[in-house]
């Protein structure tokens, strides 16, 4: 299993970034899939997506306020490691984002930040993991966790920002990354991509272009996986696996 680090030695509200988890763990997603990384998780989220695999992150924010130098501290405890995987949450969401990874890139990490691409920051990164969310996405009166209704306007509203993911594609090495399920979820897909590759100044190349299947659970990935591998095939996308989910299910800090 991974090996997480105290992330509650800050008392609430003094520190830099809201830190929900800091652990040491292979990534799962995307085009490092396997390599051993140290994943810094921020809490908080301008979105709020149904299906959510960082619950306590955006619908029931958890944290303790950790300062930069700490958080660095703390990767560096994990010597094995020569990547960083910033996460959330929406991690761009806060300021000392750029911070956190300025100091990283001097101390040569590799660093891969998971973001929703409705937020664009000035930062060294190595990667950038887009995960534009499709209508899919939508907390709806039958899908959304809170029971409350509060999040679909607003979410439907901002889940997409196409200037600022034609500036991210644009400003860095990046991957497209999108939960999907079924045939409607790719033509949402393909319709995102018709509107980025007019707005984009940088080809989009369809390699770059990741097909994930919907689910925080082995049984969920067992309905979803096989059919999103079909539809990668059919349509010529990549298909990225959920590692973690295959080897941890949903255990938190993996």
């Amino acid at each position: 299993m991974p090996v997480t680090s105290d992330v509650t030695r800050a008392a609430d509200g003094d520190g830099d970034l809201p830190i929900n988890e800091l652990f040491y763990s292979l990534q799962g997603e995307g085009g490092l899939a396997g390599v051993p990384s140290v994943f810094v998780r921020t809490s908080g989220c301008n979105l709020r997506c149904w299906f959510c695999d960082s619950y306590h992150t955006s619908w029931d924010p958890t944290h303790a306020w950790m300062d930069v130098d700490d958080i660095v501290e703390a990767v560096a405890g994990y010597d094995r490691a020569d990547h960083v995987v910033v996460t959330g949450g929406e991690p761009l969401l806060h300021d000392a984002v750029v911070d956190l990874l300025h100091e990283l890139d001097d101390r040569g990490y590799h660093t891969t930040v998971e973001t929703n691409g409705t937020i664009h920051r000035d930062a060294p990164i190595d990667l950038a993991s887009v995960s534009p969310k499709l209508a899919n996405s939508t907390p709806t009166a039958e899908r959304d966790p809170a029971g409350e209704g509060e999040w679909a306007e607003r979410h439907e509203r901002d889940r997409i920002d196409i200037n600022t993911l034609s500036r991210l594609v644009a400003d860095y090495d990046h991957q497209l990354k999108f939960v999907v399920t079924d045939e409607a979820d790719v033509r949402d897909v393909e319709d995102l991509l018709v509107r980025l590759r007019d707005r984009a100044r940088v080809p989009i190349h369809d390699d770059d272009v990741l097909l994930m299947p919907e689910g925080a659970t082995r049984e969920r990935l067992a309905e979803t996986r096989d059919r999103v591998a079909e539809l990668a095939l059919a349509h010529g996308y990549r298909y990225t696996p959920r590692l973690h989910v295959d080897l941890w299910n949903d255990a938190p800090e993996t």
